[in-house]
């Protein structure tokens, strides 16, 4: 067994892929018109073939209210690994990416949290060496 799609509620799809693909780095995947919205997913440029991170609509209530208590509490709803948090979060930051929490050593790791600009917040962490 293997996990192969993960999704992020988004307010705006569109917003959504050019954060996730020309800020994060990620790599679109697949792109399915359906109606209204897409299938849509990226995948990590490292791991083509690995986990796909599908670009989810928050259209459900339950969506929206579920990322909006997240978000409220800041609380991520995922996290990514990079290989230096605090190297990645600088290029971030360099590029407009609002943090909520710098990058901050916590035991054997160094995390820290951004918006995604369509209502998420996300870790990214690296271990320490």
């Amino acid at each position: 067994m293997r996990i192969a799609y993960t999704s992020v509620f988004v307010q705006d799809q569109d917003r959504a892929l050019e954060f996730y693909t020309g800020v994060l780095g990620f790599v679109k995947k697949v792109e399915v018109p359906l109606g209204e919205h897409r299938w849509l997913t990226v995948v990590s440029p490292e791991d083509p073939d690995g986990a796909e991170l599908v670009l989810e609509p928050d259209e459900h209530p339950a969506a929206r209210a579920f990322a909006a208590a997240l978000v409220a509490d800041g609380i991520p709803c995922t996290s990514f690994v990079v290989a230096d948090a605090r190297a990645e979060a600088a290029r971030l930051a360099a590029l407009g990416v609002v943090f909520t929490q710098p990058a901050t050593v916590l035991g054997p790791v160094t995390t820290a949290v951004l918006d995604d600009t369509v209502g998420n917040l996300v870790q990214i962490q690296s271990v320490n060496p």
